[in-house]
């Protein structure tokens, strides 16, 4: 297959280096323009465009729009079988995909049709499900709605992470995407599945709002379960005695009479633990302003908190 890559984030890479290292040809990788980050605001390349330049590829387009002109053209000109697109960052119009013979291939880090959307890895978490997966999708011009060549499912471990789910599912998605493209090549004719719409959730784009911890709207499950999805980023966020800071680690203790939610009940040296609508959570790790992670004994102890103050949302 000759192939044009889309992609941006880390997610992505992955998938870009089993592409290289198969039978299929990579004719260019298309990535989102530098885009400035940090402290001093410099341009920064995505990882994609660093993974490109690192394997060797000199064809990397980066359109402010791949709508406008002249990307469309610049596409059509290299004559692609196949787009790759994974993590990409922007909506590509059906024009665009109707340039290759087998269009758009999107690998999709969840079982359609659940979770279509832009964060489909935290909302997976932060919904406490028991499992998740990946997909291959042919693409069409709205969201994530295309018929669905492959899939592959894997547990959500109580324990998982944003941070440590995503590069096992990124791994899974390369490998599911070369099965895809190999079994392509060999049956033209082959004919994704279409999605249900039964049991459709929308994988809705973060906000900071998603991170504020609020221990007397939520229950003790409800709330780790956020703080996990959102680690390492955004982080989940609770207000402490009337400091703010990240909750980077935390566990739920199923006790059925945990108090009045909203107060800190005990502070011992596993953590500091809150009242809930629904059983009690202990924060193990903790991040206050403009400081490193800590363990939330130590931070509770510097700070003086003690039971009886409050834990609230922002």
């Amino acid at each position: 297959m000759r192939v044009v890559f889309f992609g941006t984030s880390p997610f992505a890479v992955p998938t870009l280096h089993a592409l290289h290292a198969s039978a299929h040809e990579v004719l260019a990788v298309v990535t989102q323009p530098d885009r400035p980050a940090g402290r001093g605001m410099q341009l920064a390349e995505s990882a994609v465009k660093k993974a490109a330049r690192a394997l060797g590829y000199e064809t990397i387009l980066q359109p402010e729009k791949v709508r406008r002109k002249p990307f469309p053209e610049e596409l059509a000109a290299l004559a692609p079988d196949v787009l790759v697109v994974i993590s990409f960052g922007q909506i590509i119009p059906q024009r665009v995909l109707d340039i290759p013979k087998y269009g758009g291939i999107n690998v999709h880090a969840s079982l359609l049709p659940r979770w279509r959307g832009a964060a489909p890895i935290h909302r997976a978490i932060m919904a406490g499900d028991a499992e998740t997966g990946v997909a291959t999708m042919q693409m069409e011009a709205s969201l994530d709605t295309g018929p669905v060549f492959l899939e592959t499912r894997t547990p959500l471990l109580p324990t998982d992470t944003t941070l440590a789910l995503e590069p096992r599912l990124a791994e899974a998605g390369a490998l599911l995407l070369i099965q895809t493209l190999d079994r392509l090549e060999r049956e033209p004719q082959w004919q994704p599945t279409p999605q249900s719409e039964d049991g459709m959730t929308y994988a809705a784009m973060l906000t900071r709002e998603d991170g504020f911890l609020d221990p007397t709207a939520e229950s003790a499950t409800q709330l780790a379960n956020r703080v996990r999805a959102l680690t390492p980023r955004p982080a989940g966020v609770i207000r402490l005695a009337g400091k703010e800071v990240k909750a980077l680690e935390a566990i739920a203790l199923p006790i059925e009479e945990p108090g009045i939610p909203g107060k800190i009940i005990a502070v011992t040296k596993e953590g500091i633990e809150l009242a809930t609508v629904e059983g009690i959570l202990r924060l193990v790790t903790v991040q206050p302003p403009g400081k490193p992670a800590m363990a939330a004994a130590a931070y509770a102890n510097g700070a003086r908190l003690k039971p009886g103050d409050l834990a609230a949302s922002p």
